[in-house]
């Protein structure tokens, strides 16, 4: 069974609701036996703004990109199974988990014309909402971030197996049925990871088949 995780947290604050999630995920991953790799972007310094130098080439899927990108790219490279932890601000992730997406998940990397040789296997986006489940809804926030997330990159690069979910309420976590609840929807989302894992790869059949489907990273422009 595949047992490398790489968990990214997007959120500056190391107190921080979304921050206790990640390690709260983070502890059951390892006591199910996973070798879990935390990835911090914030107390790591990631820088989000992409350069000339980050920019895909669209004709040389073998550019050579700088140091920084690298090092998070091996580290993608490592990984059986991601799960993404942040806020949803201004119905979206933090800008820097959109600038590591950018910069990281580039062409010649996580896509292109014909393929994906990232060895990924699952993908799990979890994100925290401030609002009830029932505002989030109807206010369209879980299909546009399903769409966003799950579509437009997870499948996009051809991670055989990509999933959404949110914790609701996190403004009210003090409260202690809130914050129970939370804690018992962290749970479910994990306990699925760790299913995911030992299900059969599907990759195979999902390597080569190209990555220009949906709407990707664009263009150049």
């Amino acid at each position: 069974m595949a047992r490398n995780v790489l968990l990214v947290l997007a959120h500056p604050r190391a107190t921080s609701l979304t921050a206790q999630v990640a390690a709260r995920a983070h502890a059951r991953l390892v006591a199910a036996r996973f070798a879990v790799d935390f990835l911090d972007l914030y107390a790591e310094d990631f820088d989000p703004r992409m350069r000339p130098a980050d920019e895909p080439d669209w004709a040389d899927p073998g550019k050579e990109y700088p140091p920084e990108v690298r090092r998070h790219m091996r580290r993608i490279e490592e990984a059986d199974h991601l799960v993404v932890v942040f806020p949803v601000w201004w119905s979206a992730p933090p800008a820097i988990l959109k600038g590591w997406i950018e910069r990281t998940w580039t062409h010649g990397f996580a896509y292109t014309r014909s393929g994906s040789d990232l060895t990924v296997r699952t993908m799990t986006w979890l994100g925290l909402a401030g609002t009830s489940q029932a505002a989030f809804v109807k206010a369209g926030l879980d299909q546009h971030l399903d769409r966003q997330l799950r579509v437009e990159i997870s499948e996009f690069c051809r991670i055989p197996e990509a999933r959404t979910r949110f914790v609701y309420d996190s403004v009210d976590a003090a409260d202690p049925h809130v914050r129970a609840v939370i804690w018992r929807t962290v749970d479910r989302v994990i306990d699925e990871v760790i299913a995911g894992a030992g299900r059969p790869s599907t990759m195979d059949s999902s390597r080569g088949t190209g990555c220009l489907g949906g709407t990707g990273p664009g263009t150049v422009s």
